[in-house]
């Protein structure tokens, strides 16, 4: 914030609903370095409503809060490395580090100064065509290469902290509550796309050893072809009455756009749309799996799984399940049948290590979504595979390091074969509630009081399932 210039803090106090200060501090010439400079005087002179006094000086007392608080763990690390140099050693220190920096950075995150175009577009309050939304995205993407100091893997908070900011700054881009998904899918996608050339950056070579990317194949043997694997369909095995109709012609674009980094959402939801019927006609009469994802491969991104479920049940799964996992993680830890349980005993053991409110609360909803099966006296095996093996063949969750924020890894499995990555605790157990209704997969018997609970909450039922 230092080295801000005045139109950056004018910037920061149109997100913060401070606009109507923006004259002043340009008048003033308040940079960022003059904004951190202020004192209670200068506030009142320069600020009339006291409301907006209060809000300024609560802002700049909070960063310096932050700030001090950088440089006295720093002490106090330097102190006990001395004290304990077998304990501090140079990997934790980096760890630690990282940690508190990448907290710091979305505690600080301001939306970039767009292009004059883009600022037309968004002062109107028009949603943006697909092309206008490619060049937000791509101001976005570089905005927070910027921040991450040349990384290209971002984590999954931040993503989230980027596009809350870009919605909050402009709620009119949340189209019909669905757009935080599809924004973050969008940004996603993009820093594939520029990570993809790249052969000589460390980082980027490193990642690509750690997710089976061979050094000197090119994307066209190591990532398109296995994609094509995945979703191509002959032509013999399509439908009759498909071939050459309309519905052919939808088919064949949504696996092509497939294919492609950057993805015309818009156009995807209404593709989907149109083409529901069909889908439903394979599912209920018992198509194979593979054969559907073969024809609709966009069922393998969670939001448009969310969809269908939302165009089937006209029930958001995605927020319900926040208000789930937020309303019961609580309850259901402190039962005394998952106190022994091997996921609290670790989630106590992670507790230990972190004190930010948004971790703690993350560790303990990923708990509580693990240990549900436990609650019912349930089959875990058939929940969720943790750091182990998917073996069950219906709809389960595979979940690596649950309680490593930068490392955990969320996915779920369809008959043994990953339909799909996701990003936190939340989205995943949507995805497995949804994935049983959207593809027709009864529900074992050794699963089902967990499921039906949810189910009951999801669903509103008059009188929900609760816990024993």
């Amino acid at each position: 914030m230092e080295n801000w210039s005045v139109e950056q803090v004018c910037n920061w106090l149109k997100q913060r609903n401070l606009g109507e200060l923006v004259p002043k501090f340009r008048e003033e010439e308040v940079s960022g370095a003059a904004l951190l400079a202020l004192n209670d005087r200068m506030v009142q002179q320069l600020v009339k409503k006291i409301g907006h006094q209060a809000v300024l000086m609560d802002l700049i007392k909070k960063y310096h809060q932050q700030k001090s608080g950088l440089d006295s763990l720093t002490g106090c690390w330097e102190t006990a490395s001395q004290k304990f140099p077998e304990v501090i050693s140079g990997k934790n220190l980096k760890s630690i580090f990282a940690r508190h920096k990448m907290l710091q950075w979305t505690s600080s995150y301001a939306l970039p100064d767009f292009p004059y175009d883009v600022k037309c577009i968004l002062a109107e309050k028009k949603c943006p065509d697909h092309s206008m939304r490619i060049r937000i995205i791509e101001f976005l993407q570089a905005d927070m290469t910027k921040y991450l100091e040349g990384s290209l893997y971002p984590n999954s908070h931040q993503y989230n902290i980027v596009v809350n900011a870009l919605l909050q700054a402009y709620p009119f881009l949340d189209e019909d509550g669905n757009g935080f998904l599809l924004w973050k899918r969008a940004l996603k996608d993009r820093f594939k796309y520029v990570r993809r050339p790249i052969e000589d950056d460390e980082q980027v070579l490193r990642n690509k050893c750690k997710f089976g990317h061979r050094r000197g194949q090119t994307r066209k043997s190591s990532f398109a072809e296995n994609k094509l694997d995945d979703v191509q369909v002959q032509v013999e095995e399509e439908p009759d009455y498909l071939k050459g109709s309309t519905m052919d012609l939808h088919i064949k674009w949504l696996k092509q756009e497939y294919m492609k980094t950057q993805r015309n959402w818009k156009e995807v939801d209404n593709k989907m749309n149109v083409t529901i019927e069909i889908r439903r006609k394979m599912i209920s009469n018992k198509a194979p799996l593979k054969d559907i994802l073969g024809l609709f491969p966009f069922l393998r991104c969670p939001y448009q799984l969310f969809r269908e479920f939302q165009l089937l049940t006209h029930m958001d799964i995605y927020k319900k399940t926040v208000g789930i996992l937020e309303i019961y993680s609580e309850n259901i830890l402190s039962l005394y049948v998952v106190r022994n349980n091997p996921i609290n005993i670790m989630l106590q053991e992670n507790l230990k290590q972190h004190t930010e409110e948004d971790v703690l609360k993350y560790m303990k909803m990923t708990a509580a979504c693990l240990l549900l099966p436990d609650v019912f006296g349930d089959d875990s095996s058939l929940f969720a595979a943790v750091n182990e093996e998917v073996k069950a063949v219906t709809p389960v969750l595979e979940v690596k390091n649950p309680f490593n924020v930068n490392s955990c890894e969320f996915a779920l499995y369809v008959e043994r074969e990953e339909l799909a990555q996701l990003d936190d605790c939340t989205m995943a157990l949507a995805a497995l509630v949804a994935a049983f209704h959207v593809f027709n997969i009864p529900c074992p018997k050794r699963i089902h009081r967990t499921l039906k609970f949810l189910e009951s909450l999801v669903f509103e039922v008059r009188n929900p399932a609760s816990l024993p």
